[in-house]
């Protein structure tokens, strides 16, 4: 039997964000102003933008371990979470925050134990499921830096960058090239 738990969500978050946090590198900060389109994010706001982003996650499944979320609750939670967001705005700050609230994360998810990922947490009508894992959940946030994620490496073409993933295998396939022969 496989078995994923906190330690296998926490090490497969800990990936998801060292990703992140190359492209962080990888742009140079004078290109963090720039928006694919005029309406979507900055590659400042979409990386300030991950970097809060597990905080409600946190705040739901750790400090306050909510077993129902209202919309109330939810809107407090986007709303403090944005508010970190909005105070991130250099490529050092940004960095950081990337790294400090990835390491704060990845430890939480690293604690849980089987019984608290297997807890249901309920929504309120019409929400639907009526309720979900905390494991869903949890899993959840790193689906969603993966998304984002995904939109950055976009834009990395978009401005001349080779993804370092795109770079990585490229090294893998010219390394394999003269052995080949």
């Amino acid at each position: 039997m496989t078995f994923y738990g906190g330690k296998e969500l926490a090490e497969a978050f800990r990936t998801v964000r060292r990703n992140t946090i190359q492209i962080a590198e990888d742009i140079p900060e004078e290109r963090y102003g720039y928006r694919a389109t005029p309406e979507s994010r900055s590659v400042a706001e979409e990386l300030a933008h991950l970097a809060s982003a597990t905080w409600w996650h946190h705040q739901v499944h750790g400090a306050e371990k909510k077993a129902f979320i209202t919309f109330e609750d939810f809107g407090t939670f986007m709303g403090r979470t944005a508010e970190i967001e909005k105070g991130l705005t250099t490529k050092p700050q940004i960095v950081e925050a990337l790294r400090k609230h990835g390491d704060d994360f990845a430890h939480f998810l690293e604690g849980l134990t089987s019984e608290q990922l297997g807890e249901r947490v309920g929504f309120p009508p019409p929400v639907q499921p009526s309720t979900r894992t905390r494991f869903e959940m949890l899993l959840a946030a790193k689906e969603h830096e993966m998304h984002h994620r995904a939109k950055l490496m976009v834009v990395e073409r978009l401005l001349g960058i080779v993804p370092h993933l795109t770079r990585a295998r490229q090294e893998r396939m010219a390394a394999q090239q003269p052995a080949a022969r």
